[in-house]
């Protein structure tokens, strides 16, 4: 059974698609409040009637359950902090293939003993400043300041290089908040003017930066929720990833390059722990479809991706299909839940 397919027919069984495309006036928050609700009863009810649902005890009511940054106690979020720097000072496994990996953070793989679930950064809800977002707050229970020591340059292009976002008051080494964490890796083809860059993943270049642009609220918006989950693109697979993620800068690119620097190179980005809170978000928006595309990136011509290809994680987990990944109560390896 299909989770995503009950999710996707309940959005239009419900009539979610009128209601929300005749008022106007609803921003992004409430939006993707009635999205959740719609979600999470057609989940429930997934989990309770289909006849095929796997037999490892995985339903609604005993999956994790990934929450808001926000949302998190103070004792959780510094227990995830915790795990990222226990990450930091834990030896890589990358290095046997030569990559500039100088610790398990670099090839990060889970939360190195983090007892909760994978939070999400909540885009929505401080488009208009980031810099207030509890995520970008500088505090012990962040993922440290979102400006970063002041350097100047000029901004970042985004969108194959057709979309200009600002610079920010940063774009030097993060230095408030809980990580004194070095990065290693990349950047190769930052978009940040001046951002210092190596040739390959296999150079050392230790930092890691932040630039928090005030364009974010130019893509994190209602109107670009409503068009991938509502609207014309929602109508196939195809039209909804290149809406997400395309070369427009819709949500996806939108959550980098608000975090500027680092966060604006395709190989960099993912070492920044603010990352793993963006993409949590990005899967928050994504369960409701499948999957479409070729099997290698920025390569149009390779093979379609099916659901019986798998995916290599170069030995730092268990190699599974993506059929396995997409459905989140399938109970190996995923059972969770947005809330």
């Amino acid at each position: 059974m299909r989770v995503s397919l009950a999710v996707s027919v309940a959005l239009i069984a419900t009539g979610l698609e009128a209601a929300l495309m005749t008022d106007g006036h609803q921003d992004a928050i409430t939006i993707m409040a009635e999205i959740q609700k719609q979600a999470t009863e057609a989940l429930m009810k997934a989990s309770t009637e289909s006849p095929d649902r796997p037999v490892d005890g995985c339903s609604f009511g005993k999956a994790q359950v990934r929450q808001d940054w926000e949302n998190l106690g103070h004792d959780q979020k510094r227990d995830y902090i915790r795990a990222v720097q226990c990450l930091a000072d834990s030896p890589s496994k990358l290095t046997l293939y030569g990559w500039a990996s100088k610790n398990r953070y670099d090839d990060f793989v889970g939360e190195c003993g983090y007892k909760g679930y994978q939070p999400y950064w909540n885009w929505f809800k401080y488009a208009d400043d980031l810099s207030k977002s509890p995520v970008f707050d500088g505090s012990l229970t962040s993922m440290g300041g979102g400006g970063g020591e002041y350097f100047p340059h000029n901004g970042s292009m985004g969108g194959g290089n057709t979309i200009y976002f600002p610079p920010g008051k940063g774009g030097g080494c993060v230095t408030s908040g809980p990580f004194n964490l070095t990065i290693n890796i990349g950047p190769i083809t930052p978009r940040m003017d001046g951002l210092p860059s190596v040739g390959s993943l296999f150079e050392w270049n230790p930092r890691l930066r932040r630039d928090l642009t005030m364009s974010a609220s130019r893509f994190l918006n209602a109107e670009n929720l409503l068009n991938i989950t509502v609207g014309d693109a929602s109508h196939s697979v195809k039209l909804f990833q290149d809406e997400l993620q395309g070369v427009r800068n819709d949500p996806h690119g939108s959550g980098h390059f608000s975090m500027g620097a680092d966060g604006t190179d395709l190989y960099a980005s993912i070492n920044d722990p603010a990352f793993w809170l963006h993409h949590s978000m990005l899967d928050r928006i994504y369960w409701k479809v499948d999957i479409a595309g070729g099997t290698v990136m920025r390569e149009p011509d390779s093979p379609p991706a099916v659901l019986g290809d798998m995916l290599d994680v170069m030995g730092l987990d268990t190699n599974r299909p993506i059929k396995d990944l997409l459905d989140i109560l399938g109970g190996t390896p995923l059972c969770y839940v947005y809330k």
